[in-house]
């Protein structure tokens, strides 16, 4: 099964689980089966319309994501998606 990975930052929504086995098929068919486990962490991820939020990117093996509207980027076993947000901020 692919392995989807969530950053630290979004542990505080998941109770501390950061990895979970998700069935294959699209970015969004896992994280819709994760956020059936973890339904407060949609809103962090996915804008109303079901979009990727603007501070969040996917990764799929290393390689980000094409589809930020659809998550129709396909997975399939052994594969891994790691989920990452943003970070600003800092000296100028």
């Amino acid at each position: 099964m692919p392995e989807l990975v969530l950053t630290r930052a979004l542990s505080v929504q998941t109770m501390g689980k950061l990895e979970y086995e998700v069935p294959g098929g699209t970015v969004r068919e896992a994280l819709l089966w994760v956020f059936e486990r973890q339904p407060t962490l949609r809103r962090y991820l996915l804008t109303d319309d079901g979009a990727l939020r603007r501070h969040v990117n996917i990764f799929v093996n290393e390689e980000l994501i094409r589809d930020r509207q659809g998550l129709s980027d396909t997975i399939g076993e052994g594969d891994r998606v790691q989920v990452l947000q943003a970070v600003s901020g800092g000296e100028r």
